[in-house]
């Protein structure tokens, strides 16, 4: 697994001004996690200094920020990369006393940042250079750590490598109708003010538990751009049901394809949430696909307690059969079945299913709650049976379990041994 040192940590911890804002959905990160190691490299391993750590020659070249700087290897093309670009680069950085502090050259990976989440220094040094260019940089304190504790002090020496860079594209043009709808926006009972920009390619509208993916925009209302998928270059998928209010009205009016801007009002977006941008916001938004699953099913008319007609065993399980099965093997209490099945407590709340997620359970028999073990053991393969169970069957009052007497349906679709 790749690390990332501590002394790059700390470069990568300066100058990061720029907000970052959970926008969208709550279970949402923009950041990748990365290992970190918490220990300095070696000075007794460490890659020896140049003759001119101490001393910036005569002949490197200056910026008005005092900057200096030489370069080592002339890198190929001719494009550079902007405060935007994520890099790739091999480096080492010495303290003028010729002490190495940090290298990824000598743990053998490079390592990969955007360029405007580092110290000063290196966010405009890197900028002068191209891919393949490796170049020797005198960063005064006043542009590296600027004596922040446990940093390394003064003068920094760093020779990069620039391997790679990527830059995402400008952001998206400010919409002119910022501060407030324009007349001819469409608007729903909610206060939810949109407009259709491009049209879609399907017929189908995404609902509340649809799994959708969008690129999207956000802007507050005096103009200021908060978030953006675009400038990522990577989509974002989320249930629908899981995002602000806004959202999650605005795209069921959308197709696939569509791209829509939105004007959502505070009530139906952050609703003064700390941290979360505030009042009125824009949202330019394309939704790139989606998936939905099946309705949940019905609640049962018998789910406060079990019919007359239902049969009971000796332990209190009651059932009734629904639909019969093709087989005449039952399962063992040591079988592997595989069910498809929902959950309601008795006040008809559905707490789980399978059904609902689109995919079946497989499971050894002897290693579910006392009631399944028991009541599967009574169905073939096909069938589909509905079961009551006592609490002292199923969770028997455990913290966190759905409590009181249950009432599933289960449907068996294969018995292994």
């Amino acid at each position: 697994m790749k690390t990332i040192s501590i002394a790059l940590l700390a470069i990568l911890s300066i100058g990061c001004g720029e907000k970052s804002v959970n926008s969208i959905e709550n279970a949402h990160s923009k950041t990748k996690t990365t290992e970190i190691v918490d220990a300095l490299q070696s000075t007794s391993t460490g890659i020896p200094a140049p003759t001119d750590v101490a001393n910036i020659p005569a002949y490197a070249q200056k910026t008005d920020s005092g900057l200096a700087y030489k370069m080592l290897k002339k890198g190929f093309g001719t494009e550079h990369p902007t405060k935007k670009s994520t890099v790739e680069v091999h480096y080492t950085g010495w303290t003028t006393d010729g002490k190495m502090f940090d290298s990824s050259a000598q743990r053998g990976f490079p390592a990969t940042f955007p360029l405007d989440r580092v110290i000063e220094g290196w966010t405009e040094g890197l900028q002068l250079m191209t891919v393949g260019e490796k170049t020797r940089f005198w960063i005064p304190e006043d542009i590296a750590y600027k004596g922040l504790s446990g940093r390394p002090a003064g003068m920094l020496v760093f020779d990069i490598e620039l391997l790679s860079m990527t830059t995402p594209p400008p952001p998206p043009a400010r919409p002119i109708h910022i501060a407030k709808a324009p007349p001819d926006a469409l608007r729903t009972a909610s206060g939810l003010a949109y407009k259709m920009l491009t049209a879609g390619t399907g017929t189908e509208n995404p609902v509340e538990r649809s799994v959708v993916e969008v690129h999207y925009t956000g802007w507050t209302s005096d103009g200021e751009l908060f978030d953006s998928s675009v400038l990522r270059g990577t989509p974002a998928t989320f249930p629908l049901n899981q995002v602000i209010s806004g959202w999650t009205e605005g795209l069921q009016l959308m197709t696939v394809g569509q791209k829509a801007r939105f004007w959502i009002p505070q009530e139906l977006a952050y609703q003064g949430r700390p941290g979360a941008p505030a009042g009125m916001l824009v949202f330019d938004i394309e939704l790139l696909s989606m998936t939905t699953s099946p309705a949940p099913p019905e609640t049962p008319i018998d789910v406060a307690a079990a019919p007359v007609n239902a049969q009971r065993t000796i332990s209190g399980l009651a059932y009734k059969v629904l639909k019969k099965g093709s087989g005449h093997t039952h399962p063992a209490a040591y079988s592997e079945i595989s069910v498809h099945y929902t959950g309601w407590t008795s006040d008809g709340e559905l707490f789980d299913s399978s059904v609902v997620r689109g995919s079946p359970i497989t499971v050894p028999l002897n290693q579910v709650i006392t009631c399944w073990t028991e009541g599967v053991q009574l169905m073939t393969v096909g069938e589909k049976t509905r079961f009551w169970i006592p609490e002292e069957l199923a969770y028997q009052g455990r913290p966190g379990a759905p409590a009181g007497m249950l009432v599933f349906d289960i449907e068996l679709l294969e018995i292994s041994p």
